[in-house]
């Protein structure tokens, strides 16, 4: 299966890996970016350079608004909408929960919890074969906070990661025979600018040492996760939680 791909979060980190190895198997991903419009039309001219077709949309995943234009103008720009990535994530300063404000927590699972399940409900919408759409895949990246916990760091970051797990189990049974799969990749400690733009530049160096294998992995390690879930080689696959994590 190929066609046009929503990535969230896709300038940088994880989400640009994902455009472009996407490019390279057929598909024509438009990628959704907050702030950083140079970086995103960047992996909007390497994906071309490909070339694949591909386009980018400024979007708040956590503001409905937004989500509603990007979908739009996935379809206007490229074409109809075949699947979906859930990239779009943040992290916070380094916090104990008691020291939490309601403005961090709202904005963590604005940005991680609902921009996912927005997103998810326009790709359904689109997708479902009860509405007449064609099936397709949605792919929700978490992370392996979900199970670890954030102790000391963020917990409020791997709550809202248990939450994508939660959602992506639920709507995968819910549109099973809808012609539409969806699954969720956990990463662990990946080297991205994520850990700088949570305060902690330091972090891969810090915490290493913890994951079995030594090191931190790689966006385009993720983003081959990605594209096996979103392809017709896992067809059987829906309802998983995929640790891409170096056996942390």
């Amino acid at each position: 299966m190929t066609g046009v791909v929503i990535i969230t979060g896709g300038s940088r980190g994880i989400g640009a890996a994902t455009a472009e190895l996407l490019a390279g198997q057929g598909w024509s991903p438009c990628v959704s970016y907050r702030d950083r419009a140079d970086a995103a039309e960047e992996v909007v001219a390497r994906c071309q350079a490909i070339g694949a077709k591909a386009s980018a949309m400024r979007a708040d995943v956590s503001v409905e608004d937004d989500v509603l234009r990007l979908f739009r103008a996935a379809e206007d720009e490229l074409g109809p909408v075949r699947a979906l990535v859930n990239n779009a994530g943040i992290v916070a300063p380094r916090s104990r929960v008691a020291d939490f404000t309601a403005e961090r927590l709202d904005r963590m699972f604005g940005v991680n919890v609902l921009g996912p399940l927005l997103c998810a409900r326009e790709a359904v919408r689109r997708l479902s074969t009860a509405s007449g759409g064609p099936g397709g895949s949605i792919v929700n990246v978490s992370s392996r906070a979900s199970e670890l916990g954030g102790s000391g760091e963020y917990v409020d970051y791997a709550a809202s990661k248990a939450a994508v797990d939660t959602f992506t189990v639920g709507l995968a049974k819910e549109v099973a025979q809808e012609g539409i799969r969806v699954n969720a990749v956990r990463p662990g400690l990946i080297d991205t600018e994520i850990h700088a733009s949570g305060g902690q530049p330091d972090r891969i160096e810090r915490v290493k040492a913890v994951v079995p294998m030594g090191r931190a992995g790689q966006p385009l390690e993720i983003a081959e996760a990605i594209a096996w879930l979103l392809s017709d080689r896992a067809s059987y696959v829906t309802g998983a939680l995929l640790d891409v994590g170096g056996g942390r």
